[in-house]
């Protein structure tokens, strides 16, 4: 059977069954019984299938995946990113479009404790949409802050996505968690540029008010009171990570344990808030751990027919530069976002893409950012990335879903800047990687 054919009948049912609207893991799970059948033949084929599901999810890569969903649910549901907020405001001063700063440098912080760029738009929404409101914002500068700070959470560590890639592509997790801090650093300090030259251009977007002045003793006292133990938290995960103290899994049960303790020291640990939190981790955990399985089935299947192997004879054969061919690949990505949630992609992608790049000589974990910042694109990319639906929820009602559209537009243009930059200069990923113990 040639290689297209191949890729047809593997991918044509399970677009198929996307477009009915089947749950993500059960069309994968669908799609492998029948390429098992085809390609492993028949019954052996089958118990092949449940060979490969079984060492799937037996990985002990998997093991901060859980856990860093523990640390953004219980963030989440606790309330603590509620006072990190407001001291972060206290140290805005008059800037022009302080609030949209406050958004930007919460998404930063949150991001790195979360993991999740849905638990951050929600918070930084509900926290932060109303009171632009009320000062005046025009929805353009209300929402796009936090919609694209809401992002920050995929490419700043720890990020289950990037684990959940990681894993997949088979590279080293800890190294594609850490080569995220640079690309992360710079997507925040580009919105807030965009912040500040926008309204100062136009400070209708972000009036101007009279803000308190508060006295540096209150603002040091909330900063080493709401901050400062978010700091340790995060070298609990990233710094121990870095300096080579412990393993991905080992740093991510410090950072578990750090918010517990957080939580416990700011009275935040309530029954209800322990219930939620354990189970919608349990419910996310189980929900990736059947895609998981699905996806190392489907990449074998892929693979064992010669599709795998076809396409990444055909692109490496195309008579173009290997980064011409590595640009189209974001394209598709990009296209791919603007539909599809980010699990399906991954899934169809990775096991797609990385032989691609492996044959290139090209570094896996630099593509590995590369589409995690694509699927950021995709969270925030009309008609259909999920962080648009987030922030809809929690935006006032009178909002529009052109509204959205508008204010999402100026940080889509600053996540490509950084795309660019990742393409023409890899290191920007790669040097903080080479310089772990």
């Amino acid at each position: 059977m040639e290689w297209w054919v191949a890729f047809i009948v593997i991918l044509g049912p399970m677009f198929f069954l996307f477009a009915l609207g089947m749950h993500v893991g059960m069309a994968f799970f669908l799609v492998n019984i029948i390429g098992a059948l085809l390609f492993w033949g028949g019954k052996a084929g089958l118990l092949q299938l449940i060979y490969s599901i079984n060492e799937s999810v037996a990985s002990f890569t998997f093991i901060p995946l859980m856990l860093f969903i523990l640390m953004g649910s219980l963030l989440f549901h606790s309330g603590i990113a509620l006072n990190t907020i407001d001291a972060l405001d206290k140290w805005m001063g008059r800037v022009p479009g302080r609030l949209g700063l406050v958004a930007v440098a919460s998404g930063v912080l949150i991001g790195t404790l979360s993991g999740s760029s849905m638990a951050s738009g929600a918070i930084l929404g509900s926290a932060l949409t109303p009171e632009m409101e009320r000062r005046g914002y025009k929805k353009t500068m209300s929402l796009g802050p936090i919609l694209g700070s809401g992002g920050l959470a995929l490419l700043i560590p720890p990020s289950a996505v990037s684990v959940l890639v990681a894993a997949l592509a088979e590279t080293s997790v800890a190294d594609v968690l850490i080569g995220g801090v640079i690309p992360g650093i710079i997507m925040a300090m580009l919105y807030a540029g965009y912040i500040i030259i926008k309204c100062w251009l136009d400070p209708s977007v972000a009036p101007p008010y009279e803000v308190t002045r508060v006295p540096f003793s209150e603002k040091a006292f909330h900063f080493m009171k709401y901050v400062l133990p978010l700091g340790l938290v995060i070298f609990l995960v990233t710094g121990v990570i870095f300096f080579g103290i412990a393993t991905p899994s080992e740093a991510a049960a410090t950072g578990a344990l750090g918010s517990l303790i957080l939580a416990v020291c700011y009275g935040r640990l309530s029954w209800p808030a322990i219930q939620k939190t354990f189970i919608e981790t349990l419910k996310i955990t189980i929900m990736m751990f059947i895609i998981i399985s699905s996806a190392v089935a489907f990449g074998q299947i892929l693979a064992f027919s010669g599709a795998t192997a076809g396409l990444t004879h055909f692109l490496t054969g195309l008579p173009v530069h290997p980064i011409m061919v590595v640009i189209i690949l974001q394209i598709i990505l990009v296209v791919l976002g603007m539909f599809a949630g980010h699990v399906p992609i991954i899934m169809v992608v990775v096991p797609l893409f990385i032989p691609i790049i492996k044959s290139f000589g090209m570094s896996p974990v630099w593509f590995c950012l590369l589409l995690i910042l694509n699927i950021e694109m995709g969270a925030t990319s009309p008609p259909f990335g999920f962080n648009i639906f987030v922030i809809k929820a929690v935006a006032p009602k009178d909002t529009t879903m052109g509204d959205i559209y508008r204010a999402a537009l100026p940080y889509l243009y600053c996540d490509a800047v950084v795309m660019a930059l990742m393409l023409a200069f890899p290191a920007i990923v790669l040097w903080l990687p080479g310089m772990m113990s």
